[in-house]
Order: C-alpha cells, then structure tokens, then sequence
C-alpha cells in the first residue's frame, strides 16, 4: 500500500515540476528533452526548424534528398563554381516583410560566421543578383552545398531579428510565427495568417523541455502533453498498452557510439579499440536495453543507404578475442581481474548524458562486459554539454553518445564535421588517417556515382579497422501522439515535428 502511495506521489510531484499544464483543447502540445539555449540558430536552431517557425533555402524528402523550400530552383555553372538559387515568390517573413535575396544573403554570410557546416563549405561569397537570386560562389567544386543549406542554424531570419551578426528575435518565414519564448523550457507558436504555402490545419502550439524521459511518458498518459518524443524503453512497453495514445516508431540515421580519445595511452594502438569493440555484446544489448532488433554492425544503419556497406565484414562479438587483443599490448590481470601494465589499471571514465534515456542504461551493460576482458570502466553521467567540452579540454576518455548523421540530408555534412583531419566534438579525437581524409575530400567535388560509391566505401572500411568511434546500436524514434490528433508522423531527419500534418480528430 505504502508502495503504491509513494509511486502516485512521485509521479505527481514529476508533473508538478514541470509547468502549470499546458494543454489546451485548440492547442498541441508538444514534449521534449531538448532545451532552449539561446536564439542564435547556431545555439537552438533545430527546435526553431522543428516547430515550423522557420525555414531553409532547402528541405529535405523522406529519402533526404534535397527539394525545394524558399529556393524553387538552383543551377550549378559547368567548373561547379557558381551556385544560383532562386528563390520563393510571394514569401513574407512573420513581420510582413518580404523576403529577398539580399536578406537571404546577409543571413548566410553570418551563418558562415558562426559555427556550422556552411563555415565548412569553400564559400569565397555570397551575394544577391537582384531581389530574387541568391549567388554563391565557391573557391572549389563543392557538391555537398546544397545539403548544407538544408542546416538547421543556416535557416533564413528577417533583417529584423539581428542586431549585427547577434539575433535579437526568431522571425522566420514558416507556417507558424513564435509568440511567446521562457528559455530554456517552453515556447509557443501560432499559425500566420498568410503563409506562402499550403495552411496547415492546427492553429496553435507549444514547446516544453521535458529532461526525464518518466515525466515526458506521464504527460503522455494523463493528456498534458499531445505529442511526445523520444520515449524510454520501459515507457515504450508501458504506453503501448494505452488506449489513450498511439505508438509512432521509425528508423532514423542516428547511431550509439563510444567516442574514444585515439590519443589516450590505454587507446592509441588500434588493437585496444578492437578489444573494446569485442567485448561488447551488440544483440543481447540491444534485446535487453532498446527492445528492438537495433545492434549497429557498421557506423552507417542501413536508413542510410548510400553509405551503409552491406557487403562490410560486420563487428563481432568475441571476448576471448578482445582479451589476446589486450595480452599482445602487454596487459594482464591483476588480483582483481583488472588488467596491469606497467603499474596502471586498465581504468577509464565514461562520460555519458541522460538526455537520450536509453544512454545511462546502456552504459552500464556496457560497464559490465568490458569488465569480463579485464576493463575497468567509471560512468559519469553528466549534461550533453560536458562531451564537447572535454573533447576541447583533452580531458575525455571515452563517451557514450547518440549522434545524427542526417543533420543536412547528405552524411558527408556530418563526416566533414566530426571525422574531418582535426576531428569533431561528437565524432573522431587524437585520430587521424590520410586515405580517408583524401576519400572524404574527393567525396566533396566529384559527381560520378560509381566513384562516389567506392570512395564511401573506402571511408566506412578504414573507419571499420580503425574505429575512431566504436559503433554500438543503430535507432528507431519513437513518439507517443494523442488519440485526439490525426496525421501525426515523425521525421526519420527529425528536421520537424510535423505539425503541418496534424490536425484535430473528428
């Protein structure tokens, strides 16, 4: 009795704390994990994006290719040095300006500015030719650019919402204007009038930062939230059997991976990375943690066709091998069962973040199989923030993290960022291979499709051997949705909500 008393006061208190409820009935309210960090599209551009507040020159389809959005159109020159992109007519930003290619153009100057892909691009400038025409000129043949325009912090704001190169105000040009904004938690947005596009049927919505993965599964079940992403494992099976929501679950190009700092001194022979990847049990994994058939055989999850190698040799399971790996480096077991080399315990510290729920659970299965070669591994769960920062500080060992490969539509936008010579806060450290640098180079300016095949390829076979990150478990989304709101979806390039689609059941 006592037990069950407790349990209804805890989730009480869960909900408490969030907010006065939201809900509404003309209102859709939407549950996340993801904070509100600032204005600046470099900052929290993505849940500017997500709630169809803003838009980009390029979208991408369901097979991430790029389309149309406030561009119609674009033309490459014959040398690949010349991109025009023309844009929408008839666009208005939410402050009824229109919008024009001089706007557009100071807006991705700054964005270039600023930390992103597009600074990343070989852009020796951007100009407008005329009101409707938006020039980019490359120093190289650049194919990828048209991805990363599709970016989230290269989405287009009025000349309004800056003061210089700072952004002041989230003016944008998508079916919904922001209304009210309490960072880091909440937002609202309600439907403009005269969107250039097609009207979408919800009138209003809000946005609510939700950290616990429990408490965005209760707002689920008691109906203060309509829409609700990213569900834990436990909550999953339990919502399932409610008649109250409906599960939505996809594939999405996001993998679990072991971030692994190549510079360590436990870490720099290859042969300790393949040990670490031996050990870890990727079916059983997956069964027992995210209850789906999710073990990751390659970095790429085969949503990502293109770059997923089914013909790969895929990472096995094999502690017996892991732990010859380890005796070749010298290492052997203490009194413990901890390995010794030169006085040192094979020990290092996991950083990881409860910002994904599954990422804390997994990190302690994976605590308990590196512990049969002999590893010894401390978890450290922390904020999302603290992985970057100790990539920055050096400091890192190893980290557990969950990491979009479809942050713009084409992969290699992602690949230049986090595996690129100098490595990336959420990919690659003290790691660095010159044939793959020179395929990932060559992938950015060639237009043969059978010799972009075989330079992706290449790069997946070196990242496979070397494995500056070391692949744990591909994902599925999954969102619980009202039994109220019809045409919910979800974004496998969580690019949106979709609250475009949505609307009230009849």
């Amino acid at each position: 009795m006592f037990k069950t008393l407790l349990m209804a006061t805890t989730s009480a208190l869960l909900l408490s704390s969030v907010s006065p409820t939201l809900a509404a009935d003309d209102v859709v309210d939407i549950a996340a994990p993801f904070e509100i960090t600032g204005l600046d599209p470099a900052r929290s551009g993505d849940i500017f994006l997500r709630m169809s507040i803003v838009e980009t020159l390029v979208e991408a389809d369901g097979e991430g290719k790029p389309i149309p959005a406030l561009a119609r159109e674009w033309t490459m020159s014959e040398d690949g040095l010349i991109w025009r992109f023309s844009l929408e007519p008839g666009v208005k930003f939410h402050d009824g300006t229109a919008l024009e290619a001089a706007a557009v153009a100071n807006v991705l100057n700054i964005a270039r500015g600023k930390p992103g892909l597009l600074s990343k691009a070989p852009i020796e400038a951007i100009a407008a030719d005329g009101d409707d025409t938006v020039v980019i000129t490359l120093t190289r043949p650049f194919t990828p650019l048209v991805a990363f325009l599709a970016e989230s912090r290269a989405q287009i704001l009025a000349p309004a919402a800056y003061q210089g190169a700072d952004v002041k105000s989230i003016i944008g040009t998508g079916p919904y204007k922001l209304t009210s904004l309490e960072a880091p938690q909440k937002l609202a947005v309600e439907r403009v009038a005269d969107y250039w596009g097609e009207e979408p049927a919800i009138e209003k919505a809000t946005y609510l930062s939700v950290g616990r993965a429990e408490t965005r599964a209760l707002m689920a079940e008691s109906g203060d939230a309509d829409y609700v992403f990213n569900l834990d494992p436990a909550s999953r099976t339990r919502l399932s059997k409610s008649g109250k929501v409906e599960l939505l679950s996809v594939s999405i190009p996001r993998s679990v991976l072991i971030k692994v700092n190549a510079g360590h001194d436990f870490l720099k022979d290859v042969k300790a990375r393949q040990a670490l990847s031996l050990a870890i049990d990727r079916e059983g994994l997956a069964a027992a943690i995210l209850r789906y058939p999710a073990s990751a055989t390659q970095l790429f999850p085969p949503s990502l066709g293109l770059w997923h190698d089914a013909d790969l040799a895929p990472l096995a399971y094999g502690p017996e091998v892991a732990t010859s790996l380890l005796a070749e480096l010298g290492w052997k077991p203490g009194d413990d069962g901890i390995l010794e080399r030169d006085g040192k315990r094979f020990a290092l510290t996991l950083t990881t973040y409860p910002d994904r729920p599954e990422l804390p659970l997994i990190a302690a299965v994976l605590q308990d199989q590196l512990k049969e070669i002999g590893v010894e591994l401390a978890i450290n769960s922390t904020n999302s923030s603290e992985v970057p920062a100790k990539h920055q500080d050096g400091s890192l060992e190893l980290a557990l993290m969950a990491r979009n490969f479809a942050l713009v539509p084409d992969p290699i936008g992602t690949m230049l960022s986090d595996y690129g010579p100098k490595g990336g806060d959420w990919g690659a450290m003290n790691w660095s291979n010159p044939d793959f640098d020179e395929a990932l180079d060559e992938l950015t300016h060639i237009t043969d499709p059978s010799a972009g095949e075989s330079l992706r390829q290449r790069a997946v076979s070196i990242m496979q051997t070397e494995l500056p990150v070391i692949p744990v478990a591909w994902y599925q989304q999954t969102v619980a949705v009202s039994s109220e709101l019809e045409g919910a979806t979800i974004d496998p390039f969580e690019r949106s909500f979709g609250l475009k689609t949505m609307r009230w059941a009849q």
